[in-house]
Order: C-alpha cells, then structure tokens, then sequence
C-alpha cells in the first residue's frame, strides 16, 4: 500500500507540472503513468515550441519533457512507470497494477492528467493494415524508429495531421496530401506553410471515401463534400498510397472521472465530454483536481499552465503556502493562460472554459 498526500494520475506536461509546483511547495507527491517513460506526448514532439519564453519558445517537445522530468526528480516525486490506474474508490484509494502486481494507493489529493484518445472515422476499408491514427505513426517514428508507411494520405489538418505530416516528410515517407472537410485549415498557419512550401497540397472540403487494398491499404478514394459535408456524386478520384493517418480530433480520456462520480458537461470546442471544474482546477468531487486534455484538449503549453494551477492550489489547501503566495502565483499563471488563449484558434476554447467557470 502506498500513502501520500497527493497522487497523480499521468506523467505528460500536465501532471508533471502538477508535481512539480506542489512538490515545490513541500508536498508529498506521487505520479502514476502507464507508460514506460514519463513525459506524455512531449517524448515523440520532436519540433520547437514557439511563443513566449514562459511557453519553453524554441525547445523541442522531448526536451521540455526531459526538463520536467529532471525537475520532478531533484523534488523527490515518487515517479512510477509501467503501472496502469484501474480504479477509484471512495475517500480517494485508488487501484493500480505497477508491473503485473496489484497495489492501494490512499491520497488526500488526486489530479487526473490522463490526457486525451485519438478520435476515428469509419469509411469503407477503415480496418485494413496502415490505417491508424496520426499519434500512432508519430509514435512509430519518433519513439520506435519505424517509418509507417512510404506513400501516406493524412486524413485531417488541424496541428497535430499538420505537424505529423511534416515530421514523416522528415523520416523518409512521401506525403502525398493532406484532406480536410472543412473549409478551412484547422491548424497553425506556421505549420500548414511548413507543408505547403515543400509542395504538399491541402485540400479543404474533401473527405476520404473508401481504402482499399487485399491484405493491406493500396490507394484510397477521396470524394469532394458540401457546406453540410455529405459526399458530393461524381467528384471521387484516387490516390496511391499505402497509408493512411487519421488525425480527426482528440476525446478527453476522462474515464477515471467518470468511475470517481465527477458531473461532467458536453463542450465540443473543448473535445466533448469533460469534467466540470473550476478556475484552480478542481472538479465537483472534493480534493480531485483535472489538469490537461482530460480538462479540454488544448496545447500542451495550457497543460502544463493548468497543471500548476492544480499543483499549486493543493498545496495552498494543505497550508504549505499562505493564501497571499498562492493568490500572487495564481495570477500570473492566470496571466499566461489568458495569453495561450489569445487568437482565433484559442478564442472559442477560452470561450468554452468560460461556460464551466460562469
């Protein structure tokens, strides 16, 4: 059995931050991630942030990861690896599975930064091998050193189809193009520019019909959409490739909230379900805390932002900072989260934190 004062659940920028900031502060804290390496989606960002300096401008993702990683160590976070959170149960006793043993964990405090799933569409041949989702290849190339394809369809232009495309460019594959229903481009322009520049085309208002192929994808069947993104006849043609990445969205992956009694409200700007909370990152079950893409799938510099919001606020409620400390850092972590937001493509996910906080 293993007692703490805080537990948390995820080790991406958003809990590693979390630990950080109350760990700081003299608290007790232990992190609890699935995974192997700690770090979250910043072990496979091989790009530079760009922003601010607050914001890590000019690092690349995996760096940022290894700096909090080292941060959290030299404040003695108990960092557990490979060890699957199963289950919550009341006064905040957690199940887990560390290495195929099962083990109690009791907390005062939970954070849930479990981040976020891939979203996926069904079209015809949707289940042939080398269809997958855009992090599934950026984890093939940028952990595993495997190139998952050599002619690839990227299914969806926001950031991540954007910046995976380019990286897979960068690994040896031909892109082939870039699709999106929509009418616009959903990412940064900094990164559609990136593509366009190396003559890769972006089209809008196109959707992918059919994969085919006998035992593996050999081309796909792209079809124009109307403003109402149904299939427009006689608009189908083809493409030869032998993969394709489906970058469509991102879900909170809130399950553990769920499981915990949270109340939960449905915001599509922010991802869908998530769970409801307030302004320093609690949810409506007392002493548990979102931080993160499980909070509303954003960046990961908001992740990291929120992830210290939720840090610091425990460690006000557990008097290891007086309320005049924690009120002087919460406005400047404020202050940063105001600026993260600015912009069309922030605008209506500020928006959409408004309708929880009111």
């Amino acid at each position: 059995m293993i007692q703490t004062r805080l537990a948390i659940v995820g080790g991406g920028p958003a809990g590693l931050c979390a630990a950080i900031e109350a760990a700081k502060a003299g608290v007790r804290v232990s992190l609890f991630d699935e995974n192997t390496a700690p770090g979250g989606q910043l072990i496979k960002q091989i790009h530079k942030f760009f922003g601010s300096k607050d914001h890590k401008a000019g690092i690349r993702g995996v760096d940022i990861g290894k700096i909090l990683l080292k941060e959290a160590y030299d404040l003695n976070v108990d960092i557990h690896l490979d060890t699957v959170v199963w289950g919550i149960f009341n006064q905040n006793v957690l199940a887990i599975s560390e290495r195929g043993q099962m083990r109690k964990v009791i907390a005062e405090n939970l954070v849930l930064a479990t981040g976020a799933s891939e979203n996926t569409i069904v079209f015809e041949g949707w289940t042939l091998p080398g269809v997958m989702g855009a992090g599934a290849a950026q984890t093939m190339m940028n952990l595993h050193r495997v190139l998952p394809g050599k002619r690839v369809l990227m299914v969806g232009s926001g950031n991540v189809g954007l910046i995976v495309g380019y990286q897979l460019m960068q690994a040896g594959a031909n892109l082939v193009a870039v699709i999106e229903a929509d009418d616009k481009i959903g990412g940064y322009w900094v990164h559609a520019s990136k593509l366009r520049r190396m003559g890769i085309p972006i089209y809008t208002r196109q959707t992918i019909q059919k994969a085919f192929g006998h035992a593996y994808v050999e081309g796909a069947i792209l079809t124009a959409v109307d403003d109402r993104w149904r299939p427009i006849p006689g608009t189908e043609r083809e493409l030869d490739v032998d993969t394709i990445c489906i970058a469509t969205g991102l879900s909170p992956l809130a399950e553990l909230a769920w499981i915990a009694g949270c109340r939960f409200t449905y915001i599509p700007d922010l991802g869908g379900h998530i769970p409801i909370h307030n302004q320093r990152m609690e949810t409506t079950v007392k002493n548990i805390y979102v931080a993160g893409d499980i909070a509303g799938v954003e960046e990961a510099s908001t992740a990291m932002e929120e992830g210290r919001m939720a840090g610091l606020e425990i460690a006000r409620s557990l008097d290891y900072l007086s309320d005049a400390e924690a009120d002087r850092e919460r406005d400047e972590i404020d202050s940063r989260l105001r600026d993260l937001r600015k912009g069309p493509l922030g605008e209506f996910r500020q928006k959409g934190k408004e309708t929880i906080f009111g």
